[in-house]
């Protein structure tokens, strides 16, 4: 066998260096968020993907406080936007400003023009605002005036959601949903956990001031760069591709749901499977990686029958039974 020449050599350096920076992100957000790391391990899996999450979860699980402490320990610029009814477009695109010493209208950005925005409560905002995150979210620009303005690279949308209380919200459609490439629950904390937490603010912790809980960057835009070249080279097998698409389809066929997984939700968790299998330190993909990243990756794109609904059946419930079903490859 040839030995790797040195850029080939140099490359898997890089991306050794890539995937124990990125390792050591639960540690540092750790210090911020207490027994959240499923949620983010998949932040980072969105990343790698160059896709978006969407956050679900009860007033108070410290969803916003993850966002910024992922931020803060990978170096990106963050910024944050409290979807309300009131909000427009422009508010979050930007907009043409008339500028009274030239005579011209120059753009000024919205805060949809940074590296991770936080999109706090994105069901509150009617439809036409929600809309405004389409372009930005699937083509990464923003088109103002018939201009296209790129946004910066990496750029990924945390939008959070309460799944409690719908009074005054406005439900996203589907259109949008599936631009998600995941959707992350964040349960209560288990009873160790909300003592911890407890213990944490009794000693001073200031969820406002990351920098004095001792969060700092461990990895930086370079080393996402580095970390997505590696997963692109991670090895799927025909196998695992047939596996990936006959989980889809069985969703299609299930009696509890009236919309399946699209296409497009397939290629969302091979992608995502591929991104934890190199996490994990593999350059192939197994049917657990698949199993794993299963439900995030698709119970916001599936619709439950009615009838189904008023039985307590739940997404969750409905993909969990398609993976116990489909033949899993040997």
């Amino acid at each position: 066998m040839m030995a790797p020449t040195t850029d080939s050599a140099g490359n898997t350096e890089d991306a050794a260096a890539a995937r124990a920076s990125l390792e050591t992100l639960r540690t540092e957000i750790a210090k911020a968020v207490v027994g959240q790391d499923p949620a983010v391990t998949g932040l980072v899996v969105a990343l790698l993907c160059r896709g978006h999450v969407l956050l679900e979860g009860v007033p108070g699980v410290a969803k916003t406080l993850l966002v910024r402490a992922l931020a803060s320990a990978l170096e990106l610029d963050t910024k944050r936007v409290q979807f309300t009814p009131d909000l427009m477009p422009s508010d979050v695109t930007g907009s043409l400003v008339y500028d009274t010493r030239t005579a011209e209208f120059s753009f000024q950005p919205g805060p949809v023009f940074t590296n991770l925005l936080l999109a706090d409560e994105i069901n509150r905002t009617p439809p036409k605002t929600q809309s405004s995150l389409l372009e930005a979210m699937e083509e990464r620009q923003v088109t103002v005036d018939g201009t296209p303005r790129p946004l910066p690279e990496p750029f990924l949308v945390a939008a959070t959601q309460n799944p409690v209380e719908y009074e005054g919200t406005y439900p996203l459609p589907e259109a949008q949903l599936d631009r998600f490439l995941l959707k992350l629950t964040i349960p209560l904390p288990s009873r160790e956990d909300e003592i911890a937490v407890l213990t944490r603010h009794a000693s001073g912790f200031d969820p406002r001031d990351l920098r004095a809980a001792g969060v700092r960057p461990v990895a930086g835009p370079a080393d996402l760069e580095a970390a997505r070249a590696a997963v692109a080279e991670t090895t799927v097998s025909a196998e695992i591709t047939a596996y990936v698409v006959d989980i889809c389809r069985a969703t299609r066929q299930s009696p509890s749901l009236t919309l399946g997984v699209s296409p497009r939700g397939a290629t969302a968790l091979l992608a995502a499977a591929r991104a934890w299998a190199w996490l994990t330190g593999r350059d192939y993909v197994t049917p657990d990686d698949v199993k794993a990243l299963a439900l995030p990756a698709l119970r916001h794109r599936i619709q439950l029958r009615p009838e189904a609904e008023m039985e307590g059946v739940t997404a969750d419930a409905v993909i969990s039974s398609v993976l116990a079903q489909v033949p899993v490859p040997r």
